[in-house]
């Protein structure tokens, strides 16, 4: 398997390629050193927005070093960047000669007409990324707008910059940039059309709906006839858009896998009413299909053979990772030690507390379960209000031996993390994953 490292090492010797390819070739201009400096940038804002389809085009050789949240965040900041590489690019171009007419007039060619579009665009497609809640866009209202405006950006610049910049009158230059154009149609085309299309040929079936509380549903998903299951670690995620009734809405959204993989015949996904689509899971169907893509993420033990005496901390529905774990654990027949500190608001909103009850019993793995509910009733035996500093340093005991893994609504993942880094648990023993891509 390709090391992260490598990975990364090649994204940032393909981001800065151009500049190397024209300091191999002695390449410049007569001009200001500022208007070197608005080539250079415009250059490696292109090359990075060209390799933004490759980040999440859901290829395991890049996901798997990093985790799916991790390379979607990378995608979030790099995309920031190229905008701001680009944005610079004209006033710096003005600055070093250009002149204040390339900005303000539209009496310009065809192709520069092309590069302020596809540059505003950009800055629109930016600012609605980042304010789409503020602006009450819903997720999949900006997904598609993001599948529309992406491509037609990287294209817009593509073409702008070969036919205006000198250095794209190289043939060098000009075999990378129609390289760099063919790999970002080629990913964006795998992930959006080619992919999907072949999954949907194979759809899994829905074999099973359990209810688990009020509001959570356990999905059970069985593969087509004749063929197995996917190999996936105990915590990973999987992506699926369930095809049901008509009147029912289709949507890819990501869920945890809450089966243990010693599971051949089924996976399963424990799904909690949050929102528009997931207040309809309930009415999912056995025979209903799904496509599935998956494995993905590193939240997973198994990543991590080190971890001998763990502590997992779980909020609400963030317990699925922890319950695809454990179950491993108990099938392995693990000896591993494991304390689940496991918050909820109300003692309904407990998932899997029997089978959990039943794995503390059974000591495989050795765990130890600590409900701590925040609105319990008055006869709740258990710990009450949140888990805090208090509760991780009475209940866990030693700290500095135990690795933490945390999952849970983000302000809970949040506040936990910075708790145990105030308790000095070091970087290193403290897993989490984001979930909201």
């Amino acid at each position: 398997m390709i090391s992260g490292l490598v990975l990364i090492l090649a994204y940032f010797i393909v981001a800065i390629s151009p500049l190397l390819i024209l300091l191999k070739l002695h390449v410049g201009t007569p001009n200001e050193t500022i208007y070197e400096i608005a080539r250079s940038l415009a250059l490696s804002g292109f090359v990075i927005l060209a390799l933004q389809p490759v980040l999440v085009a859901r290829l395991k050789w890049i996901e798997r070093p990093f985790g799916m949240d991790i390379l979607s965040r990378f995608h979030k900041s790099m995309g920031l960047f190229a905008t701001l590489l680009l944005i610079s690019h004209p006033p710096l171009l003005v600055l070093g000669g250009g002149g204040l007419p390339l900005i303000v007039s539209l009496d310009q060619p065809w192709y520069i007409l092309l590069g302020k579009a596809g540059l505003l665009l950009l800055v629109i497609h930016t600012f609605v990324s980042e304010y789409s809640s503020t602006l009450g866009l819903k997720f999949e209202q900006w997904r598609r707008i993001h599948y529309i405006l992406a491509p037609l950006i990287i294209i817009l610049v593509f073409i702008h910059s070969f036919e205006t910049g000198d250095d794209l009158k190289l043939f060098p230059m000009q075999l990378l940039w129609v390289i760099l154009l063919i790999v970002a149609i080629a990913a964006y085309s795998y992930h959006k059309i080619l992919k999907p299309a072949f999954l949907a040929r194979n759809p899994y079936r829905v074999a099973d709906v359990q209810q688990e509380t009020q509001n959570v549903w356990t999905v059970k998903l069985v593969p087509p006839e004749g063929k197995p299951i996917y190999d996936y670690f105990p915590g990973q995620f999987q992506f699926i858009t369930f095809q049901r009734g008509k009147d029912l809405p289709v949507e890819e959204h990501h869920w945890t896998i809450s089966s243990s993989p010693t599971q051949k015949a089924f996976v399963t996904s424990t799904i909690k009413e949050s929102g528009d689509f997931t207040s309809t899971i309930g009415l999912t169907k056995p025979g209903d299909t799904a496509v599935v893509q998956a494995p993905f993420g590193r939240f997973s033990h198994v990543f991590h053979p080190e971890d001998k005496d763990i502590v997992f901390l779980a909020g609400g529905i963030g317990i699925t990772p922890f319950m695809s774990m454990l179950r491993y654990m108990r099938d392995t027949k693990s000896d591993l030690n494991v304390i689940l500190l496991y918050g909820n608001k109300y003692e309904a909103d407990i998932v899997f507390r029997n089978e959990l009850a039943e794995m503390e019993a059974s000591q495989i793995p050795r765990l130890r379960v600590i409900h701590v509910l925040s609105n319990p009733e008055s006869d709740w035996p258990g710990e009450r209000g949140h888990i805090d500093r208090e509760k991780l340093e009475r209940l866990v005991g030693s700290i500095t031996t135990r690795t933490f893994y945390v999952c849970g609504p983000p302000g809970m993942r949040i506040k936990l993390i910075d708790t145990l880094r105030k308790m000095e648990v070091p970087h290193e023993h403290i897993r989490t994953e984001i979930f909201t891509l």
